[in-house]
């Protein structure tokens, strides 16, 4: 495994709580992180480097009464059309965020700047291309996202992906994609990786900044409700169908794909709602914290059962 060890022996659970955009805020990244998961969130949740300075100094003033907590990190879109990435690059250096996520864009020196006071940078990546690339870089994992995920989605496979990224990268590997269980984050452990990636799941907790009718779709909906575009936003992802209907669109005559603009984001994603896979095993809106000892609870119960069932080979 390649998990940093700064990271080692600070969580209770080998998982990070996925960065999702409008829906990651300060509650849902300090009660992850009380928990024992890795809290995340995506910068531009704020709208502006003066908000996010607010949220930067809650949730360090609230995790900083729980030295047992796991440590936190935030997502920066390094997209040409992020106006903000370099003023809340300096935010982030200044507070020194223990773990950057990078997203649709790798930038040498921004993955400088992270380091250069000890913190972690992830990239995530849909494709062999964008994880050599990242590689190359220099960064400290890469997150690789599989076929399912919500939001900016890819196509592979994990049992292709995750082993072809460990083929020419020794850093941290995270698994992304439907990942919605305890046993599903031991079963990324088997195929390589050293973190499970959750998004969806944590979507549909108390503690998600989304409306109780979007939460509500959440659990009525199952995978065959979802459609892989990239009509809405100008990249590929899921997308939840009764959303893009009521939201007086055609699910099956989508415009043509425009540009990825950031400027325009958070009016698409409020409107058209994305998800991943996952839904089809979600049926309830648990507290985050409840969510995660629950992971942690079939996390185990799932080793122990592989432990049961490689005894039970190895004797034939």
């Amino acid at each position: 495994m390649a998990l940093p060890d700064r990271l080692k022996g600070r969580l209770k659970l080998p998982a990070i709580a996925a960065p999702m955009f409008l829906t990651s805020g300060p509650d849902l990244v300090v009660e992850t992180c009380r928990a024992g998961v890795l809290g995340t969130f995506p910068a531009l949740n704020q709208r502006s480097t003066a908000g996010l300075k607010e949220w930067i100094v809650e949730i360090e003033g609230r995790l900083s009464e729980l030295p047992a907590a796991a440590p936190y990190g935030i997502n920066l879109i390094v997209h040409a059309s992020n106006k903000r990435l370099l003023e809340d690059l300096d935010l982030i250096v200044k507070h020194q965020i223990p773990l950057v996520i990078t997203s649709l864009g790798i930038r040498r020196d921004v993955i400088d700047a992270v380091q250069s006071y000890g913190g972690l940078v992830f990239h995530d990546v849909t494709t062999r291309r964008h994880a050599e690339k990242a590689a190359e870089a220099g960064v400290d994992g890469i997150i690789a996202v599989c076929a399912g995920a919500g939001g900016h989605a890819g196509i592979l496979s994990p049992f292709s992906f995750v082993g072809d990224i460990r083929r020419f990268f020794d850093g941290a590997i995270v698994l992304a994609g439907a990942i919605s269980t305890g046993a599903h984050i031991v079963a990324a452990q088997a195929l390589g990786a050293d973190l499970a990636y959750l998004g969806t799941r944590f979507l549909a907790t108390a503690e998600s900044m989304v409306s109780q009718r979007q939460k509500q779709m959440l659990v009525s909906s199952n995978a065959s409700d979802l459609i892989y575009t990239p009509a809405i936003s100008g990249v590929a992802a899921n997308f939840l169908r009764p959303s893009i209907i009521n939201a007086g669109l055609d699910p099956d005559a989508l415009p043509e794909p425009g540009k990825l603009d950031m400027a325009s984001e958070s009016k698409v994603w409020r409107d058209i709602w994305s998800a991943g896979q996952g839904i089809s095993l979600i049926d309830d809106l648990p507290a985050a914290g409840a969510l995660c000892a629950r992971l942690v609870r079939e996390y185990e119960e799932a080793i122990d059962r592989l432990h049961g069932s490689s005894r039970a080979y190895l004797r034939h």
